[in-house]
This record gives C-alpha cells, sequence and structure tokens, in this order.
C-alpha cells in the first residue's frame, strides 16, 4: 500500500507555498504538482512545512534552480538548515562555490 502524506504545494502569487512534511514519501506527488505550479514563481514558502529530509531538499533544490537567480526561500523547517550545511547549499539553496 502506498505511503500517504500531508505534504502538498500550490502557488500563490510569486510563491510556491509548500505544507506538510517534505520527505521521501511526499517527494514522488509534489514533484509534478510543483512543476504544474511553478509559472512565475520567484520565491518558495516553507513557512507551513513540518520537517525537510534529504529528498525534500534534492526537490527545494531542483525547483530553485528552476527558478533561477534571485529565489527567495521563506520559512526554516525543522532539518533545513542542517541538510543545507551538510550539502554546502547557499540560502537560495544554489550550490555554494
Amino acid at each position: 500500500m502506498p505511503a500517504t502524506t500531508d505534504a502538498g504545494v500550490r502557488a500563490d502569487g510569486d510563491a510556491l507555498a509548500f505544507a506538510g512534511a517534505l520527505d521521501r514519501p511526499a517527494v514522488a506527488s509534489l514533484w509534478p504538482a510543483a512543476l504544474a505550479a511553478i509559472g512565475q514563481a520567484r520565491r518558495l514558502d516553507l513557512r507551513a512545512v513540518a520537517q525537510v529530509d534529504s529528498a525534500g531538499l534534492a526537490l527545494l533544490a531542483e525547483l530553485a534552480a528552476r527558478i533561477g537567480a534571485g529565489v527567495r526561500v521563506e520559512g526554516d523547517p525543522p532539518g533545513l538548515a542542517e541538510l543545507r550545511a551538510a550539502y554546502r547549499l547557499t540560502p537560495d539553496l544554489a550550490f555554494d562555490t
């Protein structure tokens, strides 16, 4: 039986607004929804995110790369700062050069 998740993403003005846990079980369903909603997004709103694991971080980093320079990440859910540091990502989820 597939895992159920409370995670979601929606377009909210110039933001992709995420909610719930951004973890491995959620990423597969969030990916197509996030791509469909990316539009003119300039921000990743993580204020309603309960936690982030490495799969969630990979999703966010890929979306940030697709949005491009100037993307803003709003919110600091549990797990994000530690993973960002471990993978040497900047606050806007780009690789630190």
